[in-house]
């Protein structure tokens, strides 16, 4: 364990393996650290168009391609009568094959792109658990300390990539984790098998459905007949009368005939999962000789399936920074401004549109039938294409809906001698 390593990369999800395979490919000598093993369980199954972009950045579209993953074509949105909307077909609007997609079994996927990071020449090691952050005298990461099955060691490198998920090791360490105390949410899933498909290209769309309000399930179609279906509401809705899973579950199904409809030919398969308070930002996305990516700076409301594309995009270009940064050889925290800024303004592109979801008066056919000019806008927020300006899109969503001020935070945490020190 006493190699020399360029970077150290704690956590093998996908932005953590994006972020291995981009400095690998790159001649890096980078290691991850897993305390899990592989394959495990993770939800977050939806993929946006966009993630094509990152994925062929570093070479596992062909991988993606020859997989039995579920093609996604489109979203759409059914109203709690059962009535479903026009769906939102991505070819229809980017003529470009990123524009036909995948629902992904995440355990599966992960184990894919960990496999893809190894391949690429990045070291990995599993059953780790990081205990904590190594600094110099000046307070610069260094390097981590960990342990396995044969004890406690350390391990050093001039950065040190934080990937570990909602987990956030170092954010909930340094106090860094900040709340969106207006997007508290409940989330209980669970998964079916035999349940119904729409027919033709519809067979694979993410279904988004509204109960009692701006309540809603997420309908995925996966791979071997079986779907990822789950309900994300306010506390008080959905533990009104009962904390019992299934009969908060059973109770939410009846309400809307779509969801009650597909799931009554189908069998649950798997126990129930639930999550709570889960939206929130990393004061900070680097200091000096560490860069957040992934969940472990920021997790967004899962409405839009954002999850797995802003974790990939940020696996993307944290090795694209920090490559530049050990051949510059200065990893300190000015370093990933435009790293700060462009993952930032992506998120809060996401963010707004969240808001504008669970505002009671909004609706995307009122924005369109007003502005249909911004149609192709709102496409680009819900199929990724999120560096953009998105201004005149949420002046006019303000019109319907409370659209919050952007979050200040999230920048890296640059000193007084840093060069961004005053943006």
């Amino acid at each position: 364990m006493n190699k020399p390593y360029d970077a150290i990369v704690v956590g093998s999800g996908p932005a953590g393996s994006t972020a291995a395979c981009g400095l690998a490919q790159r001649g890096r000598r980078v290691i991850v650290l897993d305390r899990e093993s592989f394959p495990r369980y993770a939800v977050g199954e939806s993929m946006l168009p966009f993630c094509y972009f990152p994925l062929r950045e570093i070479g596992m579209l062909e991988k993606m391609k020859a997989s039995a993953f579920v093609n996604k074509c489109s979203v759409q949105f059914v109203r709690e009568d059962g009535r479903v909307s026009a769906p939102f077909y991505f070819v229809d609007h980017m003529q470009h094959e990123a524009g036909k997609t995948w629902q992904v079994e995440r355990s599966e996927f992960d184990a894919m792109l960990l496999d893809h990071a190894r391949e690429s020449g990045a070291e990995v090691r599993t059953g780790v658990t990081v205990t904590d952050l190594l600094r110099n005298e000046s307070g610069a990461v260094t390097g981590v300390r960990a342990s396995d099955d044969e004890g406690d060691f350390e391990l050093h490198a001039p950065i040190t990539v934080d990937a570990s998920g909602q987990h956030s090791f170092a954010a909930t360490r340094l106090g860094w984790r900040i709340m969106d105390q207006n997007l508290k949410k409940i989330a209980l899933w669970t998964y079916y098998e035999g349940a119904a498909r729409d027919p033709g290209r519809d067979a694979g769309a993410t279904t988004v459905a509204y109960v009692g309000g701006k309540n809603w399930f997420w309908y995925i179609p996966l791979q071997n007949d079986r779907v990822s279906v789950g309900i994300v509401g306010a506390r008080d809705y959905l533990y009104d009368g009962t904390r019992d899973r299934d009969e908060i579950f059973q109770r939410e199904i009846v309400k809307n005939p779509w969801i009650r409809e597909h799931l009554a030919p189908g069998k649950r398969v798997e126990d129930y999962f639930v999550t709570g308070d889960f939206s929130y930002r990393s004061k900070y996305c680097a200091t000096d000789g560490l860069v957040l990516a992934g969940d472990a700076f920021s997790f967004l409301d899962p409405v839009f399936s954002s999850g797995l594309f802003l974790a990939l995009q940020m696996g993307v270009m944290a090795a694209e920074t920090i490559d530049q940064a050990l051949t510059d050889n200065d990893v300190r925290a000015w370093r990933f401004c435009e790293y700060g800024k462009k993952s930032c303004n992506a998120i809060e592109a996401m963010r707004a549109l969240v808001y504008a979801f669970y505002s009671p008066d909004f609706s995307f056919g009122s924005i369109i039938r007003k502005y249909p000019d911004l149609r192709a806008d709102l496409t680009d927020c819900l199929i990724g294409d999120l560096q953009k300006d998105f201004d005149p899109l949420f002046s006019a969503i303000a019109e319907f809906a409370d659209i919050p001020e952007k979050i200040p935070h999230g920048g890296p945490m640059c000193t007084a001698h840093c060069a961004c020190a005053a943006v």
